[in-house]
Parts: structure tokens; sequence; C-alpha cells
């Protein structure tokens, strides 16, 4: 190969650079259930039957009692995860694949809206990140069906082919932020004011801090006066240009734009 051809084929293979990135978070965002929840019930009850469905209730009712009790949305996580000690982590990616197989069967699987916009995201340029508490046999299959470049996820620890039931780093909350500030420093290119994020809950707002776009997905009222709090803000620092918008929820169409965002909805 002459040195011409091989610096001609160098260029076509350079990394490609997306316009911008879109951060979206993925229960009750972009799918209208919680994937941990769902697939656990799921891989429990087809791999042990009713018992299955006793263990999954008594995992269940303990975590929703830790929740209601006051512990942190991270302590919860790291607890959900320890229900996989001893799990060979090759058949919970199998079963995840079945699990989404039969889930996205319904038409109401995916919240539609939020899939539009992913897709009018990426027609124009962007990449898709998925950023979620939930794990990769979860996960994997939903990133591929809307396209999604990267999946910033919590990523229990696996030990000789099985989970120990330990976390890392669970993506939730402040967790979110640290993932999303490191995917941000590897595009150096980008600007975080050109890119979204999107989420339906409080937690999700240290990620959306991290953009200059953040939206707004379902009804949650703390969510609409984050929104609100964020457009009167960017209205102050850029006049005339809405970067804080409640994209989705009753409808499909940005509620409060100014028509100057970076990919109105409407």
């Amino acid at each position: 190969m002459s040195l011409a051809t091989t610096v001609e084929v160098a260029a076509t293979e350079e990394v490609h650079s997306p316009a911008y990135l879109v951060f979206c978070d993925v229960d009750e965002t972009l799918i209208s259930l919680k994937s941990m929840f769902d697939f656990l019930r799921f891989q429990l009850v087809r791999r042990h039957e009713a018992e299955g469905e006793k263990r999954y209730q008594r995992i269940a009712g303990e975590l929703r009692r830790q929740s209601a009790a006051g512990a942190p949305r991270a302590e919860v996580n790291r607890a959900y995860y320890r229900a996989y000690a001893g799990e060979s982590a090759a058949e919970m990616a199998q079963l995840g694949r079945v699990w989404f197989a039969l889930g996205a069967a319904d038409p109401k699987f995916f919240i539609a809206s939020t899939v539009a916009e992913l897709a009018r995201h990426r027609a124009a340029g962007a990449e898709v990140v998925l950023v979620s508490g939930s794990f990769a046999p979860c996960l994997d299959p939903i990133a591929e069906r809307v396209g999604a470049v990267h999946l910033l996820c919590t990523s229990p620890t696996v030990e000789n082919g099985v989970y120990t039931g330990e976390v890392p780093e669970p993506v939730i909350g402040e967790g979110k932020r640290s993932a999303v500030l490191r995917m941000l420093a590897e595009h150096p290119g980008i600007s975080p004011l050109d890119c979204f994020a999107v989420g339906d809950h409080p937690s999700d707002f240290p990620m959306l801090d991290c953009v200059g776009h953040p939206r707004g997905v379902g009804d949650d009222p703390a969510v609409r006066e984050y929104l609100d709090r964020r457009r009167e803000q960017s209205a102050s620092a850029h006049p005339g240009r809405a970067l804080a918008c409640w994209s989705m929820g009753r409808d499909e169409h940005s509620e409060g734009c100014s028509g100057n965002c970076a990919l109105p909805l409407d």
C-alpha cells in the first residue's frame, strides 16, 4: 500500500465527531416501566416459577421499605444488586434479551414521544447516551433499539463470571452527574451548552445540570419547577433563547419554548 493510499484510508477512518450529545434517562423517561423491578420479577419467575414470585415479593418489598424509610436512592440501588450475588452474568444477559423481546412487543413499552425526540436528535447529527441506575442486561437491547451509541449505567462487580452483589458506583443522582461529566470530558470539542438531557425525576437533576438543554418527561411538579427555574436563568444569560423546555408529558410537543431551541420538537 502506498503512502498516499495509507493517508487516504486513515482519513476515511477518522473518528466521527457528533454534533452534540443527548443524555437520556431510561425508566419512565424512555420506557414506561421500572426496568430493574420488572426484570427482577421476570427472571425470578421464569427460572423458579411460584417460588420465584415469592422471592420477588420479598426482595421488592424490602427495597420499597428502605425507600419509604428515607434511604438514599444510591443505597437502595446497591441493595437491589445484592440480590444478584452468585448469579451468572452471562445468564442474566441472555434473560435480558428475552425480557426485552417480550416487553417491547407491547406498544406501550416505549414512551413514543421520547423515542421520536431521540430519532430527531440522531437525524441532526447527535449521539444518544443512555444514563441509568439499571444494568446492562436490561439496557443493552434498549440502547440497540433506539440507536444509542453510549451507555452509562450501574455496573455490578463480576468475578469468575458471576455477580458478587457489590456495586462500585451506582449511576443514581450524583452518580449520573459524575458519569455525564466524564463523557463530556471525552468529547472536548462539544460544548455542554449545546447538549441535551432528558429525565423524569428529581434524581435526574444532577444530570440535567450538566447541559444547556434540559428536558422533562411526565408530570412531576418538581421537574416542572426545576425547568421553569432553568428557563428563567437561561433567559437572563441568553436573551431570546430558551434553553430549558418542558418537552413532553401530556402531549408530544414543546411547551414554553421560544422557537430558538437547537432542535424544536414541534
